[in-house]
């Protein structure tokens, strides 16, 4: 049986995840430094923050759920207040300085799979036809309990708003699999879950996946090399900023969405993240 990661987040899960999304923001500023990223913008130059939720429902059990109710509200405040949801694949493509996107530009993503992505969250994304891109570990998939089948994410698919990509095979703890092999079989065991979750996800849907979210947020140099080594174009942190022209493409910034993120701190917040940048 292969290890699966439980439904809903323990607090030592939460404390860890929070660990790995400060000591990863310290090594993406390094890294885009060192390899051209995070080049200076001028004056009006916009920034793209891109959302992540994971799942949904009418109360909050964890700190990973949103409430129905409050993501409904945060797509009709998009939509009346000019924002444009654009797809990830235009993120990338501004920060690779190919496009420019429209102002007031977000981005959707969810990680993981969870079965409420489907029953909460696809309905509220038809009604207001927003584009999203779903990071997913496919060893959950028809197995989990907590998670979505493939046949619903094939229906996801045909709906055409929905993007499927990759959270590695099953979603492990790098740094903790790190320390507990040897070099060797860590280098294998990443390869394995940067290629099969690819490999699954193309063969069930039809894809041609290339982008990739990092468990945990976690990274480093050697993770971004094995993962440009199997195809990965692009891939997403945990990082709390918004996308800039020039950023490194392997480290792209996400908003962590919980269920706080409501009313007049959301309209506060998505204000400030869409916030042209200044030199």
């Amino acid at each position: 049986m292969l290890p699966l990661p439980r439904a809903i987040a323990s607090r030592k899960q939460i404390s860890a995840l929070i660990l790995a999304i400060v000591s990863t923001a310290l090594i993406a500023v390094a890294s885009s430094a060192r390899e051209g990223g995070a080049k200076p913008n001028g004056m009006g130059e916009p920034r793209i923050p891109i959302l992540l939720y994971h799942r949904f429902g009418p109360s909050v059990p964890d700190a990973m759920t949103v409430r129905t109710a409050n993501f409904a509200a945060q797509l009709e405040y998009l939509r009346e207040n000019g924002y444009h949801v654009i797809p990830l694949r235009e993120v990338v493509a501004y920060a690779r300085g190919e496009a420019r996107p429209p102002a007031r530009a977000v981005a959707i993503t969810a990680d993981d799979g969870h079965k409420t992505v489907f029953t909460d969250m696809a309905p509220l994304v038809e009604r207001y036809r927003v584009p999203v891109t779903l990071f997913i570990y496919p060893s959950a998939i028809s197995n989990a309990s907590y998670a979505m089948t493939w046949e619903e994410l094939r229906r996801l698919k045909e709906t055409g708003l929905f993007d499927i990509q990759s959270h590695t095979y099953w979603h492990p703890n790098f740094n903790v699999e790190k320390r507990r092999l040897s070099p060797a079989k860590y280098d294998a065991f990443v390869r394995m879950q940067l290629s099969k979750s690819k490999r699954v996800l193309d063969r069930r849907l039809g894809l041609n996946v290339d982008m990739l979210a990092w468990p945990f947020g976690i990274f480093d140099q050697e993770l971004i090399g094995m993962a440009r080594a199997e195809g990965y174009t692009a891939a997403f942190t945990m990082v709390r900023a918004s996308v800039k022209r020039g950023d490194n493409l392997m480290i792209l910034p996400r908003y962590l969405m919980t269920d706080e993120m409501r009313g007049r701190a959301f309209a506060k917040f998505i204000e400030r993240a869409t916030a042209p940048a200044r030199n």
